[in-house]
């Protein structure tokens, strides 16, 4: 039996290595397989991470937030999800919060995150 738990959790950190890290603050660029009737296609959610719950486990979960035409739009994902195509770090946000719902009551300028400098040595 501890050797099946040992097989199913090798599979799920496998998985988890396809993604990169991300955090809270960091936008990302979630490509997601919609089926319709027979026909799938790949859909995008770009937006924002405003939390990730339940890390290094099997039912870890990440929120993702953008606006659009006005309105905020808020999506859970499942990390380990088979809809998950890829996900895509488009850039790194300067956040000092775990969660950021203070986000949801700011429009426009005001709910804009710094970006992370990197050095490229």
């Amino acid at each position: 039996m501890n050797e099946l738990i040992k097989m199913v959790g090798i599979d799920y950190t496998e998985q988890r290595k396809k993604f990169p890290d991300f955090k809270a603050g960091d936008t990302i660029n979630v490509h997601i397989k919609i089926s319709e009737g027979k026909k799938e296609r790949i859909q995008q959610f770009q937006g924002v991470v405003i939390q990730r719950r339940n890390p290094n486990t099997n039912g870890e979960t990440f929120t993702v937030r953008k606006i659009s035409e006005g309105i905020g739009v808020e999506r859970i994902f499942p990390l380990l999800s088979p809809t998950i195509e890829k996900i895509e770090l488009k850039q790194q946000g300067l956040v000092r919060r775990a969660r950021l719902f203070y986000l949801q009551g700011k429009q426009g300028k005001a709910a804009r995150i710094k970006a992370k400098i990197t050095s490229k040595a």
